[in-house]
């Protein structure tokens, strides 16, 4: 079992920064995958940011640079930071991690981009 806590999410301005953090109960050196991914209203849950256990990055076509992913390793934590936030980055952010081939997911935090 992994249980996963969310914290960061909050208003901000368009152009704004946001960083948002997640808790893994376990050693993240034997989690797989740990990544975020969002849901806006009305849409379909997308992947913002992925780390894979060897090292390697993957990121949503949306994030084009404004975006990313870092893992603390001693504090068990899997960050996002967000830079150059638009109000179409509005949405719930969870965290997602793969452990022992199944999937975890965060109970959300709320980003909004707003003037």
């Amino acid at each position: 079992q992994v249980q996963l806590v969310e914290s960061g999410g909050g208003l901000v301005q368009p152009g704004g920064s946001l960083r948002v953090s997640c808790l893994v109960s376990r050693n993240i050196f034997s989690i797989s995958v740990m990544g975020w991914y969002r849901q806006a209203p009305g849409k379909q849950r997308e992947l913002v940011a992925a780390i894979i256990s060897g090292g390697t990055v993957k990121y949503g076509d949306f994030v084009k640079g404004r975006f990313t992913i870092s893992r603390d390793i001693g504090k068990n934590t899997v960050n996002l930071q967000m830079n150059s936030l638009k109000p179409e980055d509005t949405a719930v952010y969870y965290c997602n991690v793969l452990f022992e081939q199944k999937a975890y997911w965060g109970q959300g935090t709320q980003v909004t981009v707003s003037s």
